[in-house]
């Protein structure tokens, strides 16, 4: 493996580091867009009992905003809830604004990965190609030595480039998309918030 990667050239050093990145980016995001630490389950029957109980202290609201995303939403919501629909609608929506780039955290990074990498190796490619005609120019076609380390850094970081943008543009996607249904999920249990409120309003 240590001689394919010299054989690549120094451009390989980078797009290992970008692969290093994107793999330290994807298990994060695997862990952390976990249903249970974005949006709990048993989240809402909690707030509802504590509401049916008129037991919904600063305590709570504390405990809501450090438990999670959509705690967080809650917390924000709850601290209104003197307020009619309209506006605690509005203050969910503003909290949701603000609790989106936690989820979308590093999403970016990965998404830039997977555009770079295959530039970084077609970089290579090129660093590669001008390795080999530089020796064909300089010692002829005699030394097939030169061509094959000029053709084999041409290949490797090609290769490289790909190996490492396809499964982080995979992910990026996917990752994509798991944000969009928890987006949804807590909109969902945030209108269910708001109908319990109101209805303990009449």
């Amino acid at each position: 493996m240590f001689e394919i990667v010299k054989s690549g050239g120094w451009m390989m050093w980078p797009i290992i580091l970008a692969s290093i990145a994107a793999m330290a980016i994807i298990g994060e995001r695997f862990w952390s867009l976990q249903r249970k630490h974005v949006a709990p389950a048993n989240l809402l029957p909690s707030v509802q009992q504590w509401l049916n109980k008129q037991e919904l202290g600063a305590n709570h609201i504390a405990f809501l905003r450090e438990s999670s995303p959509l705690g967080r939403i809650f917390a924000s919501v709850l601290t209104q809830r003197q307020l009619g629909r309209a506006a605690m609608k509005e203050v969910m929506e503003d909290a949701g604004r603000h609790v989106l780039p936690e989820l979308e955290r590093f999403l970016n990074t990965l998404g830039t990965i997977a555009a770079i990498s295959p530039f970084l190796g077609l970089l290579g490619t090129v660093l590669g190609m001008i390795q080999m005609f530089a020796g064909v120019g300089t010692h002829g076609v005699g030394d097939p030595a030169l061509v094959a380390a000029g053709i084999s850094q041409a290949l490797v970081t090609t290769a490289a480039g790909l190996i490492v943008a396809i499964p982080s543009l995979m992910f990026y996607r996917y990752f994509r998309g798991r944000v969009n249904e928890l987006v949804v999920a807590m909109e969902e249990e945030a209108d269910k918030l708001l109908a319990i409120l109101q209805g303990n309003k009449r």
